[in-house]
């Protein structure tokens, strides 16, 4: 069986629009899982500019399946003990939900992997 190791990285600024309202936070943190694949998303690494908590959060399909939080000026590392397959076919998509009018920058690093 081959496997191939993905990741979503980058430094992305935002603007929130309401913790109760995720909004997509760049392009590039999209990834269609091709079919006959079977994906599986491994960790989670994160760091928040701003001066307020915000939320990271991982959806497949459009559903949400993992919240992030990540303190004012903080990060985190989560790795993640429950591992679901996401079948081929699926997108993964990270989106951030922080206070209204709140701007800065999150570090974004998902590790994922494909077989």
């Amino acid at each position: 069986m081959l496997t191939k190791n993905l990741f979503l990285q980058g430094i992305f600024p935002f603007q929130g629009a309401g913790m109760e309202k995720p909004v997509p936070i760049h392009s590039e943190l999209l990834h269609y899982v091709p079919d006959g694949v079977i994906n599986q998303t491994l960790y989670f690494r994160g760091g928040n500019s701003s001066s307020e908590l915000i939320t990271v959060v991982l959806l497949r399909n459009g559903v949400p399946m993992r919240y992030f939080p990540i303190g004012a000026k903080s990060d985190v590392h989560v790795p993640l003990r429950v591992v679901e397959d996401i079948e081929g076919g699926s997108a993964v998509e990270l989106y951030i939900a922080a206070p209204d009018g709140v701007s800065g920058s999150v570090v974004i690093d998902l590790g994922m992997v494909e077989h």
